[in-house]
């Protein structure tokens, strides 16, 4: 039996590549998205291209509550040991706190952080009890530079970053990791119809890679951010 990996939005850009990495090192992998047939067509690629692995999903909208707590429930009723948790869920509303649209903030907060807090709380116990895992958080380099069109994207950033740090201090005794991954502009579909050259951003596959050299070294160490930009640096 493959280990398992958790992996949520993994239809697209950051956490279809994850998926594909962690497919290819011989893990098999749960995820889930708000598009059913996203979710089909993603199961059908891996599997013809890692036959000895499996994709499993769950159509789910983690900003719901209740979709945590039934994804939740689908990841724990799979045997085999949960490796790593990758909080890859996101949604980028662009604006300015003075003038984007009433409940930006909550829905914005709900997608990007409390799906991530709630499905993280779900999973870790079992990672405290074998004394083992790594969770990552995709956060970005709003996380920790505020930009004049972010608004609240910037703001459940930085709380996601936070959370982060929190839960790696808390997370030390049982050996389990925590990764922060602060990426700045990849290359996925929020920059659909942009007029910048692909080469002006980074490889939804670099993330994935740096994801996976971090979760391959050593138990003794531990990679506590991921900080990655285009070689040109930060878009204007």
């Amino acid at each position: 039996m493959n280990p398992l990996v958790i992996v949520t939005g993994g239809t697209k850009g950051i956490g279809k590549a994850v998926i594909e990495r962690f497919m290819e090192g011989g893990f098999d992998v749960i995820t889930c998205s708000r598009s059913e047939s996203d979710l089909f067509s993603v199961q059908k690629e891996m599997q013809e291209r890692f036959p000895s692995g499996k994709l499993l999903f769950q159509k789910s909208d983690l900003s719901v509550r209740q979709d945590v707590t039934d994804f939740l429930s689908f990841i724990n009723a799979q045997e085999g040991q949960v490796a790593a948790l990758v909080n890859n869920t996101g949604i980028f509303i662009p604006g300015q706190v003075h003038n984007e649209a009433e409940g930006t903030l909550e829905k914005t907060m709900e997608t990007n952080v409390y799906s991530a807090y709630h499905l993280t709380r779900g999973i870790i116990g079992r990672m405290m009890d074998q004394k083992q895992g790594h969770i990552f958080t995709i956060c970005s380099t709003a996380s920790i530079i505020a930009y004049p069109n972010g608004g609240s994207y910037c703001i459940s950033k930085f709380a996601l970053y936070g959370m982060t740090k929190v839960l790696r201090e808390e997370m030390k005794p049982y050996d389990v990791k925590v990764t922060a991954v602060l990426p700045g502009a990849t290359f996925t579909d929020s920059w659909q119809g942009t007029d910048l050259p692909k080469e002006r951003f980074v490889a939804s596959k670099d993330v994935a890679d740096a994801i996976w050299a971090a979760y391959s070294l050593s138990p003794r160490a531990v990679l506590e951010e991921i900080l990655i930009r285009p070689q040109l640096g930060d878009l204007p």
